[in-house]
């Protein structure tokens, strides 16, 4: 059995992985193993855990995981709105569509660490713009058809969910329509509900990293 190690941010990301993606990856002898950010180290207690603050930060906790992986593979689910600007690629970025600026600074996280068996994969443009990729069950987790109108409309105003965009993000759009939406309990249930297959076929970037997980288990 092959391992992957997932470098994730939250709470979320860590039941996205357990929920969604491991059932599915160990029919192909994958095993993935989310692991949380440590964004705070606290003398004689325990880690603090959950966001991306700086560069250093999380370089130190790819780097941990590079050097104890063995021949596992380390990747990475992290938003790339928020992203902090020290980030490789970041200040560099080309002025074109939100999909060619998080694949060129995927490239230059990778270029940095310079180490096959690492796979950064940055969410276009947060783990909520998955949740679009249906219009009626982030609606009915909410006990709140009512507003699924106004969701699925913002959901066809765009290509793919992950194009919606950063001045308003999925998660705010979201809030606006659900106040009562709490991310790390309706996130992973609705895209669980959604089911890989939708979620690939709705969000390209989201598909390529799957597949690249994919061509790593059948390696």
């Amino acid at each position: 059995m092959k391992r992957a190690l997932v470098l994730v941010e939250g709470y979320t990301e860590e039941r996205f992985v357990k929920d969604v993606l491991q059932e599915h990856f160990w029919s192909l002898h994958l095993c993935l193993i989310p692991t949380l950010l440590v964004t705070k180290m606290v003398k004689d207690g325990p880690n603090f855990r959950g966001g991306v603050t700086t560069f250093k930060k999380f370089a130190n906790d790819v780097g941990r995981l590079l050097q104890g992986a063995g021949d596992a593979l380390v990747t990475t689910c992290l938003d790339y709105d928020g992203l902090p600007a020290d980030f490789p690629g970041m200040e560099t970025r080309p002025t074109d569509k939100p999909s060619a600026q998080v694949a060129y600074v995927e490239q230059a996280i990778a270029a940095y660490f310079d180490d096959p068996r690492f796979l950064p994969y940055l969410a276009l443009h947060e783990f909520e713009a998955l949740l679009f990729a249906s219009p009626d069950e982030l609606p009915k987790a909410m006990t709140d058809m009512s507003k699924q109108a106004q969701f699925q409309a913002i959901r066809e105003s765009y290509p793919t969910p992950e194009d919606i965009d950063n001045v308003n993000w999925p998660s705010k759009r979201i809030v606006s329509l659900f106040q009562t939406y709490r991310k790390a309990l309706h996130g992973p249930l609705v895209a669980k509900r959604i089911g890989l297959e939708r979620l690939r076929a709705e969000c390209p970037h989201f598909d390529a990293w799957i597949s690249k997980l994919e061509d790593f288990a059948k390696q």
